[in-house]
């Protein structure tokens, strides 16, 4: 017997489309958002004006919406408007100035970017988007190691809005008031999703993805339950995967509590990953936030650096970004008190595995 025997046909699969369940899908639709997207749309109203739009702080946990909220509108821009260029960040992936005007001149075409300083850079891209109106997003705000873009942008380019998107209303109290007091920023908050809200999002989302009929009722029925308890879409959208994923191994035609218990029990190995991936300082790093749990960040460096850790406090933070990224760790931001905005830094610890009858 053939290996692939027993194995469903390309024109057997459960799926319908598979990319509708990855994070960065932008649906036709995106629901319980509109009144966001309209906001953003009538701040960027002034530039069809000839005008310099209004800028946009949006702030709120992760997997809520926020990026593809602001994704939805930025796509429209580009498919129906030709007088604005869009440009979207991330800046967990483009992190210094540099990178990040690299990146622009890329979205607009420009390759002779090579041995270019970071200042030339910006002089390209500025006479390239002063021709026209512009939209930034910069995404993941708060993991922008510097600024000076920023402040480029808010003195040289003439007519754009500028959206800065993160997880901590905080972040923009830290911001250098130069910075702050040209961006004038109107502020957005993007609120979790109710039960019933999530719901219909799932339920939309396995629409776009599935054949009919391929998820079990009560399977599904766990998964919203166990998604709305995590306050995250995107780890919904991972079980969901998930599971089919594990339906096809098994050349099943339904997903059932059998395999999204197991997506479940894979979302730990997922979100956390093995120390052995880490380099030679960061494991350094983290063994040290092992013995000095919950201490806040200035006090992990000084620790740090007693123990004869090398790095600079800002190649420090850097290394703690990575951990964070990586899950490895938990930053949690406090305001306030003698120090001003910091982090308690906190392990990540795997979710205690539950039961399939109690999601």
């Amino acid at each position: 017997m053939g290996m692939f025997n027993d194995i469903l046909r390309s024109d057997e699969t459960i799926f319908k489309n598979v990319i509708a369940l990855d994070y960065d899908y932008i649906p036709k639709i995106v629901p319980f958002r509109e009144l966001h997207q309209r906001h953003m749309a009538t701040c960027i109203k002034p530039l069809f004006q000839e005008r310099s739009g209004r800028n946009l702080f949006i702030h709120g946990s992760p997997g809520i919406g926020k990026t593809a909220a602001c994704r939805h509108v930025l796509k429209e821009l580009e498919e129906q408007y030709d007088e604005i260029e869009p440009i979207y960040i991330n800046c967990w992936e483009k992190n210094s100035s540099h990178k990040i005007m690299m990146e622009i001149c890329e979205k607009l075409g420009y390759k002779l970017t090579h041995n270019k300083k970071t200042d030339e850079l910006f002089k390209i891209v500025k006479e390239m988007l002063n021709k026209k109106s512009v939209v930034f997003v910069f995404d993941e705000i708060d993991k922008a190691e510097e600024h000076d873009f920023l402040y480029w942008i808010l003195e040289q380019i003439y007519k754009k809005s500028i959206f800065l998107i993160t997880n901590y209303r905080e972040w923009l109290l830290n911001l250098d008031e130069r910075i702050k007091s040209r961006l004038t920023a109107e502020i957005l908050e993007f609120k979790p999703y109710n039960f019933s809200e999530t719901k219909n999002i799932m339920e939309q989302r396995v629409g776009y993805a599935f054949r009919d009929n391929v998820i079990e009722q009560d399977a599904f029925e766990a998964t919203v339950k166990k998604t709305y308890e995590m306050q995250d879409l995107r780890k919904g959208l991972y079980l969901l995967r998930e599971a089919g994923n594990l339906a096809e191994d098994k050349s099943l035609r339904k997903i059932t509590m059998e395999q999204i218990g197991t997506a479940l029990r894979k979302l730990d190995e997922f979100t956390i990953n093995k120390e052995d991936e880490l380099d030679s300082d960061t494991k350094l790093i983290f063994e040290m936030i092992k013995k000095n749990n919950g201490s806040k960040t200035g006090e992990l460096y000084k620790i740090y650096a007693k123990g004869g850790g090398n790095s600079s406090k800002k190649t420090f933070s850097r290394r703690l970004r990575d951990l964070e990224k990586g899950k490895f760790i938990v930053a949690e931001k406090v305001v306030g008190g003698s120090e001003g905005t910091t982090s308690i830094v906190k392990l990540a610890s795997k979710n205690n595995e539950r039961k399939l009858t109690e999601f």
